[in-house]
């Protein structure tokens, strides 16, 4: 009686824990092919816009450019996972393309923070890094540390946790320094500041400030979830899906921010002109 009790439990667990793991298949399908639908084209769109010269052109939008790259190969992943489904035995691509979602989107973010930082507490600094190689060298710093992490992501090593978590809180940490400098900055005025001339500097220190201040709460909406999962993972050695899914819905919906500043900031997006001009 107790063994067919303990079989009949053992039975229904497993039955369970496969409903739960189906289920959760299904959800990531379903946001991944979210992601694919509306990520893919809005950020060939900006890219494409970038490379026309719209706005302020290739030069001072390379960190975008290279953001929506890595947001656009992201977004194929709903291809090869469903490949994987599919075919059990592929499932290195899809493993692969994980350290794009956790190692460079939050690299990119933080250049685009440190670029605005520079431009309004340190000018003659950013002016004198201002050309396009010293981009291209921050850029392929940045890609080369995110091949290494995709390297990393095939084995689901313990040192790639403990590497995602420092790079989200180096990340994390420099956002939040330039976010504090350039508000103190835009609270000061220069010396001699007067009429437009003031004017037409705070809008610049209030355009980098929200942008700044964008960035930040996007990378704590994206990784907050999934750093309270695997917490509790650790905790109670169980995967508590929910908060997995979560952090899964809040990473593909955080990856449509840059993308819409970049289109209004380009004059795409005339029904946020109204709020715009209350912020700026």
């Amino acid at each position: 009686m107790n063994n067919s009790t303990v079989n009949f439990t053992s039975s229904e667990t497993s039955n369970s824990t496969t409903q739960s793991t189906g289920l959760v298949d299904n959800l990531k399908l379903c946001v991944f092919s979210i992601n694919l639908l509306f990520g893919l084209p809005t950020h060939s769109y900006v890219i494409w816009l970038i490379i026309r010269g719209t706005g302020s052109g290739v030069a001072s939008e390379f960190f975008n450019l290279n953001l929506s790259v890595c947001e656009i190969v992201y977004s194929l992943n709903c291809v090869f996972y469903i490949v994987s489904i599919c075919l059990p035995g592929i499932t290195v691509l899809p493993l692969f393309l994980v350290g794009l979602a956790f190692t460079g989107r939050p690299l990119f973010q933080c250049l685009i923070c440190v670029e605005r930082y520079l431009a309004v507490v340190h000018p003659v600094t950013f002016l004198k890094y201002k050309p396009l190689r010293y981009r291209v060298i921050c850029s392929t710093a940045a890609w080369s540390v995110t091949l290494g992490s995709c390297f990393l992501c095939l084995y689901r090593s313990q040192i790639h946790t403990q590497f995602l978590s420092v790079n989200f809180l180096l990340a994390l940490s420099i956002q939040l320094f330039c976010l504090v400098a350039v508000l103190r900055a835009l609270k000061q005025s220069g010396p001699g500041e007067r009429g437009r001339k003031r004017e037409e500097e705070n809008h610049m220190k209030r355009r980098a400030f929200l942008i700044i201040l964008i960035n930040t709460v996007t990378m704590t909406i994206i990784y907050v979830p999934f750093a309270i999962a695997g917490l509790v993972t650790i905790l109670t050695n169980q995967n508590i899906y929910a908060i997995w899914i979560t952090g899964m819905i809040c990473y593909v919906l955080a990856g449509f921010v840059h993308p819409v500043l970049y289109l209004h900031r380009a004059g795409k997006l005339s029904c946020l002109r109204a709020f715009y001009m209350v912020i700026f």
